[in-house]
C-alpha cells in the first residue's frame, strides 16, 4: 500500500462560490498511476467545504441560495461579537457541509457519478487562497 499526499492551490471569491476540482484530484491520480485505492480530499480552514454534485450553473446559484436559507448572512452570529470579521455564517455553512470527502477509485478511475463532481465550496465574505489537500491511498 503506498500513500501520496499533494496539495492544490486555488483562488477564489468566497460568498459560497462552488468550483469544480475534479479534473485537479483526476490529474494527481493519473500522474501517480495508482489502480485502486482511496482518495481523499480535504479542505484546510475552517469556513470552506468539500462535496459533489452536478456542476452546472443552476446548481452553483442554488447552493448559496440555500445556504443562505439555512445560515443567512442577516442574522447574529456570536463569533462575529468575538472577532468582529462578519463571517459566523461562513463558519456555521462549513461546519453543515463538511470539509473532506472519501472517493474510491478503481482502475486508476474515480469511482464519481456521470453527473458527479468534486467541489470545494468557499464560504468566507472575502476572497481567498484556499489549500486543498488530497491524499492517495490504494495500490
Amino acid at each position: 500500500m503506498e500513500i501520496i499526499t499533494e496539495q492544490i492551490s486555488i483562488s477564489t471569491r468566497g460568498n459560497s462560490e462552488v468550483l469544480d476540482i475534479t479534473e485537479k484530484v483526476t490529474s494527481l491520480l493519473s500522474r501517480h498511476e495508482m489502480k485502486e485505492g482511496n482518495v481523499t480530499v480535504f479542505v484546510v480552514g475552517s469556513t470552506a467545504s468539500i462535496t459533489t454534485t452536478e456542476f452546472e450553473p443552476g446548481l452553483r446559484k442554488d447552493i448559496p441560495e440555500a445556504l443562505e436559507r439555512i445560515a443567512s448572512q442577516g442574522i447574529r452570529y456570536h463569533h462575529d461579537d468575538t472577532w468582529h470579521d462578519g463571517n459566523g455564517h461562513s463558519h456555521v455553512r462549513a461546519a453543515l457541509m463538511g470539509c473532506s470527502l472519501t472517493i474510491p477509485f478503481v482502475n486508476g478511475e474515480l469511482m464519481l457519478g456521470t453527473w458527479q463532481q468534486i467541489v470545494l465550496v468557499d464560504h468566507d465574505n472575502r476572497a481567498r487562497q484556499r489549500t486543498v489537500v488530497v491524499q492517495l491511498i490504494g495500490d
